[in-house]
């Protein structure tokens, strides 16, 4: 994998707390934020943002790559897009039966507290992201 990006390209890096899922270059990355979705071409100004649930779209010469993300924070600076994530799977890689099995259960439980609420909540929008990106993917 190269550091290197060409004149007119980005560079996107994909980090877990476990590794370094991706570093390469690409033309364009579509990122789920929190609250829509963010494209980032050459030459997108700085920023960092809170990542939603959901698909992160790399588009590259060689056609283009979809990954789930988990959350978690992106920084766009000098034509580099920087993803940390708690979680990231190939779209392809995605068990939808599981992650809808997953939303019957949480839509068909209650939860005593706020807190287990809140829990519930992030699990059932982690459901509904994988489902989204697996259907894209097709």
């Amino acid at each position: 994998m190269s550091n290197a990006t060409t004149q007119s390209s980005l560079r996107v890096v994909v980090v877990t707390p476990e590794a370094t899922l991706l570093d390469e270059a690409a033309d364009f990355v579509a990122l789920p934020l929190f609250d829509g979705e963010l494209g980032v071409a050459f030459d997108h100004s700085p920023l960092i943002g809170r990542l939603g649930y959901g698909e992160l779209r790399i588009r590259q010469a060689s056609g283009e790559r979809r990954l789930y993300v988990d959350g978690g924070f992106v920084q766009v600076a000098d034509n580099v897009v920087s993803v940390l994530t708690n979680r990231a799977v190939e779209a392809k890689d995605l068990d939808v039966a599981a992650a809808k099995a997953q939303l019957d259960a949480l839509i068909a439980q209650r939860a005593p507290t706020d807190e287990e609420e809140a829990i519930r909540e992030r699990a059932m929008l982690q459901a509904r992201g994988q489902i989204r990106t697996a259907a894209k993917a097709k």
